[in-house]
């Protein structure tokens, strides 16, 4: 299927509002680290409202809010936690998915602690969200503009993101002791580039990191039918690769979905090198710990100065 970041059913005057899904979704699946089967529903919500899980499993207490200072661990994925210590887990590809599609708003309801896995990539999400339909509202979004440079080296991994006039740029780069995945690097414009490999991308694993993994009650519910797996030169799974570049691209799809815990999307060109959940949020904790580092912009189509945007490039981001 080709994904297209503009299919959109009888859209208003301006695309430059913020977007719901027409119809709620309904998936089922299992979590790739609980191995517990779980059922999600994502509704439509109001403008303003982002994005927003339930824990319907859980009777009280069980709203929580996808943001930045709200990750609690970011060691295999990524885990929201609320301020009572209800948390939802492996939250990345949909999140990914709500940014590259450009949903404002949904509201995602859960009966367990982790997102369905799926096929390990964003495909299905993606698939659904388009399938309900796009709705557009009539209230403008809010964009992230970085100010200055914020950089991060934790050893050899490193991050930044700095300054851009009208993009939102991904360049990463992985680096594995594998014949088979090597060094692998790919540059992408979030907002210009054809997401479709992004999005089709699935996690993966090394063969040997599979007993240590489950040995610390991870990857309990990953297979071949979830994730790729590379024993060696070897890819254990039937389908092989979807794209030559499905390792790095899929870290990618990774750290859109951890951009989005921003809450809007973002104006800037980042660099990561050997990087992951945790380095990203880190990154995003960096600078928004520094008012002076972002800024905050409504867009509206009307009181966009000719000569501070390209207004039909400003269309793509939303």
């Amino acid at each position: 299927m080709i994904f297209s970041r503009f299919i959109l059913d009888n859209p208003p005057m301006s695309s430059l509002n913020q977007k719901t899904i027409k119809k709620a979704i309904k998936l089922n699946g299992i979590g790739l680290h609980t191995g517990k089967k779980v059922s999600m529903k994502i509704n439509p919500a109001e403008p303003n409202s982002g994005i927003v899980f339930k824990r319907i499993d859980l009777k009280s207490n069980n709203i929580i809010i996808p943001n930045v200072f709200n990750v609690s661990n970011a060691s295999y994925c990524t885990t929201i936690t609320n301020e009572l210590g209800v948390s939802v887990s492996t939250i990345e590809h949909l999140m990914g998915a709500f940014y590259g599609i450009g949903i404002d708003n949904a509201f995602v309801e859960i009966d367990s602690q982790e997102i369905p896995i799926m096929d390990g990539s964003a495909k299905i999400f993606v698939e659904e969200i388009l399938k309900s339909g796009i709705q557009v509202s009539e209230t403008p979004i809010k964009i992230i503009k970085i100010e200055k440079e914020v950089n991060l080296n934790i050893k050899e991994k490193n991050i930044s993101i700095k300054p851009s006039k009208l993009s939102l740029e991904i360049d990463f780069e992985i680096k594995y002791n594998n014949p088979l995945i090597g060094i692998q690097r790919n540059i992408i414009d979030v907002y210009k580039s054809d997401l479709n490999d992004v999005f089709n991308s699935r996690t993966f694993c090394l063969y040997e990191d599979i007993e240590k993994l489950r040995s610390n009650k991870l990857a309990l519910g990953g297979s071949l039918k979830n994730a790729i797996v590379v024993k060696s030169n070897e890819i254990l799974n039937e389908e092989k690769l979807r794209n030559e570049k499905e390792f790095v691209n899929h870290k990618i799809l990774d750290c859109m979905g951890d951009l989005y815990l921003s809450g809007f999307k973002i104006i800037g060109n980042l660099y990561c090198s050997q990087g992951g959940h945790m380095l990203t949020n880190e990154l995003l904790r960096k600078v928004f710990n520094n008012d002076s580092n972002f800024s905050i912009l409504e867009v509206k189509e009307k009181t966009i100065p000719n000569t501070f945007l390209n207004r039909q490039q400003l269309r793509s981001i939303a």
